[in-house]
């Protein structure tokens, strides 16, 4: 079974190709964006006899910055094309395996256009749902 804080962490270095954008493998409590935050949504413990198969569902939180701002959300649908250097999909797959870490990764979905609140200010932000195999 892989270390959780080393997911994050291969997680984290992937992100941290994204031209721009920060990327931190544990919340924190006052984000400067742009960043991508890194945060373990579920574990599915028995996907093969003792313990061959673990699968890790994380969810990472690309915040972009004030939801005020236009060029907002040119930045977001950057960072939510598939492919491209701003690709928030592409960096995340880019190393599948975590440089061995894990078995293999998938980016299975996002959902672009949400608000977040922080200390009173509204950014806007994405979320990816990534699948671990481990």
């Amino acid at each position: 079974m892989a270390d959780i804080s080393a997911i994050r962490q291969g997680l984290a270095t992937n992100l941290g190709t994204i031209p721009g954008l920060r990327a931190s493998a544990e919340l924190i409590d006052n984000p400067t964006p742009p960043i991508a935050v890194i945060n373990l949504d579920s574990i599915d413990y028995h996907g093969a006899m003792q313990n061959g198969l673990t699968t890790y569902n994380f969810v990472v939180t690309v915040i972009v910055g004030r939801a005020a701002e236009r060029e907002m959300q040119r930045k977001l649908d950057a960072y939510c094309q598939p492919t491209g250097a701003q690709s928030v999909k592409a960096a995340i797959e880019s190393n599948r395996s975590l440089s061995g870490v894990v078995f293999d990764l998938i980016v299975v979905s996002s959902s672009p256009s949400g608000n977040i609140t922080i200390n009173d200010q509204t950014y806007l932000a994405a979320e990816f749902t990534v699948t671990v195999f481990a």
